[in-house]
């Protein structure tokens, strides 16, 4: 038998080779790859905001995973022609449709070289660098937000994540237990991320009773109606536990007053969470911390560095005022686990969120900021926020068009205004449907108060003046052209 095994595993072992290529192979590699890279790269600055599929089921059908390779070369020949540049390029200047994500190049070698070294980041005793990396970005980043330095937080994949942490910290720490869940009340509007509703089923807390607080014009929450909605609760026996403020909503870019919101829910002693997934990092500015006054007083709070920081896609951040009550939510004793990494001084993040098993998620901010420093970011992130402003005024001063509440952060919605016996909703949905088949910018269409609206969201890296100077154009040309073909 053991002879058996040596043989068989004499055979194996030249077979791994190719998993483990040698200094030569590597260099090969890595060219291509940094080639691949430029190219797009150099493409990306001029590139569309949509381009339609061009046949990706067929040619990825065409090359199935399977015991025989296709090399490096054909991958990224697939890679080029069907993934890249195909679908929405949420990172090219004329995207405007979502929140658009970033590309930093100094993230994307971070996240190269934290695959290569692929530490290990859940515990302090199992990779101390790391761990104190993590730590100092969300030091940082709680004092962008205005969070004390006794702040606790973790990285996550991105704002759902994050929110989902926050929302089973707030839970344990209001003591919720299943008996409690049909009386426990959250308070939000129809304005809230759908991943906090979401995330409230998800953790057990799907029987909460959810009240939708009306919101004023600008669809940011109305405090008074807050405030009696959390009185006339206690006074029937139900237990107001959870305040939800929105900083940054994902149709308007509409803040809550969250101000008044923390003066409210400390005076019902409920729970006051902040999702700032999208605006929290506005904050770098002068002008985005007046709108976000009021944030730094939320017992728990989301931003997302995917965003606003232009990081690539999968890094989310939590932050808790209180680091003793999601140390407590998240608690647990496992004979496998030195005890030492339960009780070191340096807090680990497996004892902050749900994941064990994590990658060294920090790097891909950490080595930005310390690249370039933090002014960079402050100037684009300030430039984001004039740019909404910028294309605001353009936009009102376009006849035919009606927009809507002047930006608070960096999304503006307009419409084609309808002549008399016009269908102005059909109208709005040509007008984007002609934007997205001419395929040079990207806008998305929403629906507030049974109103359809086009959304034109700024947060591109890559975008600047000129690139909205061209949105603009494109706008009026297709608003000019849809006018025509509705005559």
């Amino acid at each position: 038998m053991a002879h058996s095994i040596e043989s068989r595993l004499a055979a194996l072992e030249p077979l791994t080779r190719p998993l483990e290529p040698g200094p030569e192979d590597r260099a090969d590699l890595a060219r291509a790859a940094v080639a691949h890279a430029e190219a797009f790269l150099g493409w990306i600055d001029s590139a569309p905001g949509y381009v339609p599929d061009a046949g990706s089921d067929a040619a990825l059908a065409n090359a199935p995973i399977g015991r025989d390779p296709i090399g490096l070369e054909r991958a990224l020949e697939l890679l080029a022609d069907h993934v890249d540049g195909n679908g929405q390029n949420t990172i090219a200047p004329g995207f405007f449709a979502y929140i658009p994500l970033g590309n930093v190049y100094h993230g994307a070698l971070a996240d190269f070289l934290a695959a290569v070294s692929n530490r290990f980041s859940g515990r302090v005793d199992a990779s101390h660098g790391s761990v104190r990396i993590e730590n100092q970005v969300l030091g940082w980043l709680a004092s962008v937000v205005g969070y004390p330095a006794t702040s606790a937080g973790n990285l996550a994949s991105g704002g759902s994540m994050a929110n989902l942490i926050a929302i089973v910290t707030a839970r344990e720490a209001a003591g919720i237990r299943s008996r409690d869940i049909e009386r426990a009340v959250v308070y939000l509007t129809d304005q809230v991320h759908h991943c906090v509703p979401k995330g409230l089923r998800i953790v057990g807390l799907g029987d909460c009773v959810v009240r939708r607080v009306p919101m004023d014009a600008r669809f940011r929450m109305d405090p008074d109606a807050l405030d009696r909605a959390m009185s006339d609760d206690a006074r029937v026996g139900l237990r107001p536990w959870l305040v939800v403020g929105t900083a940054g909503t994902t149709d308007t870019g509409a803040v809550d007053p969250l101000d008044a919101m923390a003066d409210i829910a400390a005076r019902h002693r409920a729970w006051f969470h902040v999702d700032g997934a999208y605006g929290a990092v506005f904050a770098l500015c002068a002008e985005g911390r007046k709108v976000l006054r009021g944030m730094e007083r939320s017992d728990s709070l989301v931003l997302d560095p995917h965003k606003g920081l232009f990081i690539s896609l999968g890094l989310g951040a939590v932050l808790v005022r209180d680091a003793s009550a999601m140390r407590a939510a998240y608690a647990f004793e496992a004979n496998y686990i030195p005890q030492a990494a339960l009780t070191a001084e340096e807090p680990s993040p497996m004892l902050y969120s749900p994941e064990l098993s994590r990658p060294f998620r920090a790097l891909r901010l950490w080595l930005p900021l310390q690249v370039v420093g933090t002014g960079p970011f402050e100037a684009a992130i300030e430039e984001k926020l004039l740019l909404a402003r910028y294309a605001y005024a353009r936009l009102r001063g376009i006849d035919g068009i009606e927009v809507g509440p002047e930006p608070e952060l960096s999304i503006v919605i307009f419409r084609p205004s309808a002549a008399r016996g016009d269908d102005a909703g059909a109208l709005c949905d040509r007008l984007g449907r002609a934007i997205q088949e001419d395929g040079r910018i990207s806008l998305s269409p929403t629906t507030l108060g049974g109103v359809r609206w086009l959304r034109f969201a700024v947060l591109s890296l890559r975008t600047h003046r000129a690139a909205v100077d061209a949105a603009i154009s494109i706008i009026e040309e297709k608003l000019a052209e849809t006018r025509g073909a509705s005559v």
